[in-house]
């Protein structure tokens, strides 16, 4: 049978606080956290989808989970901007990890949302990266499009984080699935703190195949849907086209992958 367990690590990887192991697991925590402590989770038989919420002021998500032992580091400084001011603050905490049933793996959502997400993170999925990213600021990552917020009539810190292109021509993002899934529909947010921001006025979705859609977009703040019939591991949005006007700052704030994973082993 499947197991997991949570672990909070200080700066020099000793153990704060442990979980106990199972299909369902809590970890209270009675702790202010420190510049590099981490959450780690550990999981028995890799390659399994678990639910896990690493703050109780954040979105629980379901990820997938292909190593053993993964962690995510507690932000601070700059890389704490695009989290609530609630979010891992204080001495009481709650982080919860549990497996997600067949049925419920299967189920059609969202599959790109992952708030844990991190630049670098590895073994755990989605993950979202991209070629470039504003002065490689926080706020500008391209984890801010996986991350559930759809606030986007601004921008900078939280809630208005995006991704930022620095005015790069041939600039691209990708989000990684970690595996197989029937994808049915993507939907793009586009910044809209206008004006400020100018808008993309087309793109192109590659999918993990090699196959390619073109998509027009428009001067919206709402999230513009595109149906597609595709089995893909990964969704990549290129080839972005401005429109004319005199900002040059188009962004995005979340992508939307809907859909059904169709690993066999589920």
């Amino acid at each position: 049978m499947n197991e997991v367990s949570l672990k909070v690590y200080d700066s020099e990887s000793h153990t704060i606080a442990a979980s106990a192991v199972g299909t369902c697991v809590n970890l209270a925590l009675a702790h202010e956290y420190q510049p590099g402590d981490r959450i780690g989770m550990e999981i028995k038989e890799p390659g399994a989808f678990v639910e896990i919420r690493f703050d109780d002021s954040m979105l629980p998500a379901i990820v997938y989970v292909d190593q053993r032992a993964v962690s995510f580091p507690v932000p601070f400084g700059e890389a704490r901007l695009v989290y609530s001011p609630k979010s891992f603050a204080g001495e009481k905490h709650l982080i919860s990890a549990r497996l997600v049933s067949p049925e419920a793996a299967k189920a059609w959502r969202n599959l790109a949302l992952n708030p844990y997400d991190y630049p670098g993170a590895e073994g755990i999925f989605p993950h979202a990266h991209a070629n470039v990213e504003t002065r490689g600021e926080s706020v500008f990552a391209a984890r801010n499009t996986i991350d559930g917020i759809l606030a986007g009539n601004s921008h900078g810190e939280y809630p208005y984080q995006s991704w930022g292109i620095n005015q790069r021509r041939d600039a691209e993002i990708t989000v990684d699935l970690g595996y197989l899934a029937q994808v049915d529909q993507i939907l793009l947010t586009t910044r809209a703190d206008f004006p400020h921001d100018n808008y993309w006025v087309g793109a192109t979705l590659e999918f993990s195949d090699g196959n390619e859609t073109r998509v027009e977009l428009g001067r919206h703040s709402a999230p513009q849907r595109f149906d597609v019939k595709v089995a893909t591991t990964s969704v990549t949005v290129k080839d972005l086209q401005i429109a004319d006007g005199p900002s040059p700052f188009p962004a995005l704030t979340q992508i939307e992958i809907m859909g059904t994973p169709i690993i066999e082993r589920l």
